[in-house]
């Protein structure tokens, strides 16, 4: 016996013990859009190879000029993000953003670095060589980055494409919690703020999360997904829990008691775990 369920234009067909674990889902789980959290993108500078710089050009800018280091921030990119983790590339951007207002002739070594790919590249206009028109200056990113005192908060971080490999399959799904509250991100990447995120970040990391993703999140070249907000803040989790349980699954990274707590969340039996994780398995075994 089959069903089936509208996934945009497309359908998709279910067998008896899919419907059943479907139904369970959205019975108990809440849409991540009506959580206590928002979601942004990164940092869309319009040039990336004149404001993201490395850990060796940061140095030597700060020494040409102290105050430099006010605004270069570390950065991570999608590839940077693990599961449940991050690798820190020493990579940094210059965050000259419009919202900021900032003043470049404070910061002589930065405007000196930029001019060095040359004024007619970093421009607005949106000329032929030129970045696209917007009304920002010169020296400042293209995206306004309204939402830059986010980027100061407890945050957990994906890429916007989770590409998938068969040598790393346990590397699925990758969401990184970033603690220190430290890092800023590129245009490759998404990221959450809000209530409750260390429960949160175990949920997206399970693979439960895995399983929902064939459901909810569109397969991108057949190596992964691509995470558009508009499918992502559709997942459905259980909201309002007890959250004592977590602190020794955080600190413990123990990744089958996560999935047994987050199966427990739902009350799933053994032939529906069993199948939820038969289902990611073949997820990754069919990726290219």
């Amino acid at each position: 016996m089959i069903s089936a369920f509208e996934k945009s234009d497309s359908w998709v067909i279910l067998s008896t013990i899919e419907k059943q674990i479907k139904e369970k889902i959205e019975r108990i789980g809440v849409p991540l859009k009506d959580w206590d959290i928002s979601i942004n993108y990164g940092i869309k500078t319009g040039l990336n190879e004149a404001f993201i710089i490395s850990g060796e050009k940061r140095k030597e800018l700060i020494e040409q000029d102290p105050k430099s280091e006010e605004i270069i921030r570390p950065l991570l990119r999608g590839r940077d993000i693990k599961r449940y983790s991050y690798e820190f590339a020493d990579l940094y951007i210059i965050t000259t953003f419009p919202s900021l207002k900032i003043d470049i002739e404070l910061f002589p070594a930065i405007k000196q670095h930029l001019l060095s790919f040359g004024y007619d590249r970093l421009k607005q206009t949106g000329d032929v060589g030129a970045r696209k028109k917007t009304n920002n200056q010169w020296f400042e990113t293209q995206d306004s980055i309204s939402y830059w005192d986010d980027f100061s908060k407890q945050k957990i971080i994906y890429p916007g494409i989770m590409r998938i490999a068969k040598s790393n399959s346990i590397n699925f799904p990758r969401f990184a919690l970033d603690n220190d509250k430290n890092f800023f991100f590129g245009n490759d990447c998404y990221f959450i703020v809000g209530k409750n995120l260390e429960y949160l970040w175990l949920l997206l990391n399970s693979t439960l999360c895995g399983y929902l993703f064939r459901y909810y999140i569109y397969s991108f070249d057949q190596t992964g997904f691509k995470i558009f907000t508009d499918y992502f803040q559709n997942l459905p989790f259980p909201i309002d829990n007890d959250l004592s349980e977590i602190v020794d699954l955080t600190s413990e990274l123990d990744y089958d008691k996560i999935d047994k707590y987050v199966y427990g969340l739902f009350g799933f039996d053994n032939f529906e775990i069993e199948e939820i994780e038969n289902s990611v398995q073949q997820l990754l075994n069919s990726i290219s």
